[in-house]
């Protein structure tokens, strides 16, 4: 017979519902294990044995974040099995910037109140997330906090770890000028500027349910629910065809913070604005929320998720091969030489 213990039930933790909970999630755990995998769930620690077959200098990467208040979004539509896949994506499209395979990953639940069911339903999303980034869901921890949290709500967070070969991490320091810049569309907002965004749209009091013509008959709420878009899988195939010179994920602080991160110094990204693909939702945001052009793209993915950097001769084939994966990734922009960083135009 599990442990019970009615005096910690009665200050509002239920272990056994703890229990339930787990017995819940594991269906979908199950969908994540590949062949490193050693460890059960309730276990002390995660296991994950490393096949190192073609790594000659094994380096690992991880990589660590949360979904941030994006989740008030899921408590308003009382909708809970997407924002594991924010979780995931958050951290694997991290890692895969690096050139790195993500191989395991471990979340993070706290809450006010365990209700088993709806944490089945968050780790059925971190669950779908590990499935689209070949990642392993090798352990975790759910934390309930009652008088910290209120009991309809939650956090989450977790991290990723990837392996890659030393003489395989992208090396920026080979960009040029008249490099290409490749972008690869966001699913919209993604897990960034959510404070923004919820002020702008007054979320917490607007109608985010009904259906909008200009969100091609999505609400507010299900286009801003959309989950993180992974490209794990479609830059794995092309770092296997193509030499990529930087890789940027498009999170917080947008174009002006991200792009710069990869690109070494005394070069910028040119970034064509009449190229950009961007969705309505974002000239939503900043219409109703009267937020200038420049701060929009010093704050959200503006509809690209991640940049690629390729030779000018690697493009069609760096294109070819994303298409071929999914991904409908057209050029934005090239390297200048610029101390500026980014430069739209």
């Amino acid at each position: 017979m599990k442990s019970q213990s009615e005096s910690y039930k009665a200050a509002g933790v239920d272990i056994t519902a703890g229990y339930r909970a787990v017995e819940l999630m594991k269906q979908h755990i199950a969908r994540t294990t590949t062949s490193g995998a050693m460890s059960d769930i309730g276990g002390f620690g995660g296991l994950f044995e490393m096949d190192l077959t073609g790594i000659a200098k094994p380096v690992l990467v991880s990589g660590t974040d949360g979904v941030g208040t994006k989740l008030k979004l899921a408590f308003l539509m009382d909708q809970h099995d997407t924002v594991g896949i924010d979780c995931v994506a958050m951290c694997v499209n991290d890692i895969i910037c690096c050139g790195a395979k993500p191989l395991f990953f471990l979340d993070y639940i706290a809450v006010g109140k365990n209700f088993p069911e709806k944490i089945a339903s968050i780790v059925s999303g971190v669950a779908e997330g590990c499935v689209q980034s070949g990642a392993s869901l090798i352990g975790g921890e759910t934390a309930e906090m009652p008088g910290f949290y209120p009991e309809d709500e939650y956090d989450l967070a977790g991290f990723a770890v990837g392996v890659v070969d030393k003489d395989k991490i992208l090396n920026h320091n080979t960009i040029q000028q008249g490099d290409v810049v490749i972008a690869l569309p966001s699913s919209g907002v993604h897990s960034n500027g959510f404070s923004l965004v919820r002020r702008a749209l007054d979320v917490e009091n607007a109608d985010i349910k009904t259906p909008l013509s200009e969100l091609g008959g999505k609400s507010i709420g299900e286009t801003l629910l959309a989950p993180t878009k992974i490209y794990v899988k479609p830059m794995l195939a092309l770092f296997e065809k193509v030499t990529v010179k930087a890789v940027s994920h498009i999170t917080g602080g947008g174009f002006y913070e991200n792009i710069p991160r990869s690109i070494p110094k005394g070069f910028g990204a040119k970034i064509e604005k009449d190229a950009l693909r961007i969705p309505p939702i974002f000239g939503m945001i900043a219409e109703r929320g009267n937020i200038p052009e420049r701060d929009m793209f010093n704050t959200f993915n503006m509809g690209v998720g991640m940049s690629v950097v390729v030779a000018k001769e690697d493009a069609d084939q760096a294109l070819e091969i994303l298409h071929a994966n999914g991904e409908d990734a057209y050029i934005m922009g090239e390297i200048i030489t610029s101390e500026e960083g980014v430069v739209i135009c």
